[in-house]
């Protein structure tokens, strides 16, 4: 038996030893692509509109996307580990409301926030406990939580939208960090989580386990590395984003609306796709996650700038989720 399981072992090393340069995080090539495009995206938008190119515009594009980016930073290494989380934006519109219920309870405006991602996180724990204790499908599971955590959003306002004028909470959503022609401060946030996200990826084991559990679970588990535990983390750290994104949005309008985040989930799913991440798992990059949700946003500002309707705006997202996919399908192909 020791014979083997030794044999085995060597054949999960071999597996795992195939995707050095996906274990390190660094798809360089993929993300220079994302970045060519951007600039020739930006190229096109300045020469048909003399308001895109400007500082006010840009920082705007930032601080809009900031809470479509922590989703999706969040989304990025879970999808990498082989899961998958619908309800992050469910999470998102809930937060907000638990966060308007406290506080008309009062409890001071922080301490909610604090609880209202903490809820963000047992959510996710939930999700991972579900999908990896039971073996669930985590599109089944995810898309189920989304239904429940929308309905009871739904149910505890009435629909209605609460109101959270609160001048020290709502700089969470529209300050700026060097006065008012500043970096916007959901921009930093947004920044600092992808920041975080990348050093882990990089530089830790956990980050090393994130590409093992998803390029290979079955190696990975001969090995000895923790696939069921590292996706359960993901889940969490997914629902705290969906949480924080959240807040910030509750904060960026003065109210929290349950259903003002949900429409915004296939935006998410588009970016990380978008950016490199692979639907079936071991493969993507943060960066160029980022660079998707960058042009997402740019896409979206340059039309609004254009007059574009709204409607053909949606159906300019859907193509590019059409377009996100393919080519995941492509480079799927293209390695076999």
């Amino acid at each position: 038996m020791s014979e083997i399981q030794s044999t085995r072992q060597a054949t999960a090393v071999q597996e795992l030893g195939r995707r050095p340069k996906d274990l390190l995080g660094r798809p360089w090539a993929g993300v220079a692509m994302l970045l060519v495009f951007y600039l020739i995206l930006i190229g096109v938008f300045t020469a048909l509109t003399p308001f895109f190119l400007t500082v006010k515009n840009l920082l705007s594009i930032g601080s809009n996307m900031a809470f479509i980016g922590l989703m999706a930073a969040a989304g990025t290494p879970l999808i990498i580990a082989g899961g998958l989380d619908l309800s992050v934006a469910a999470v998102a519109g809930i937060s907000g409301v638990i966060v308007a219920m406290c506080y008309a309870a009062g409890i001071d405006i922080w301490l909610a926030c604090l609880i209202a991602i903490a809820a963000g996180g047992l959510i996710g724990a939930g999700n991972g406990a579900l999908t990896n204790g039971l073996r669930l499908n985590p599109f089944i599971v995810t898309l189920g939580t989304m239904s429940i955590i929308t309905g009871l959003s739904l149910v505890l306002t009435g629909g209605l939208t609460q109101p959270l004028m609160i001048e020290g909470f709502n700089w969470i959503g529209s300050g700026r960090i060097g006065g008012s022609r500043g970096i916007p401060v959901p921009l930093v946030i947004m920044l600092v989580a992808f920041l975080l996200i990348w050093w882990v990826m990089a530089f830790t084991p956990f980050g090393r386990y994130i590409y093992a559990a998803g390029g290979n679970p079955e190696a990975s588990r001969m090995l000895g590395i923790p696939v069921d535990r590292t996706q359960v983390v993901l889940y969490v750290v997914s629902g705290i984003s969906g949480a924080l994104a959240g807040v910030i949005v509750a904060a960026m309008l003065g109210a929290a609306a349950p259903d003002s985040v949900g429409r915004h989930l296939l935006t998410v799913i588009a970016a990380i796709i978008l950016g490199g991440t692979s639907l079936f798992g071991g493969r993507g990059s943060v960066w160029g996650t980022l660079l998707a949700v960058l042009i997402l946003g740019t896409l979206n500002n340059g039309l609004t700038l254009l007059n574009v309707s709204s409607f053909w705006q949606d159906v300019t997202k859907g193509v590019v989720l059409l377009l996100a996919v393919s080519l995941d399908q492509l480079r799927v192909r293209s390695q076999g």
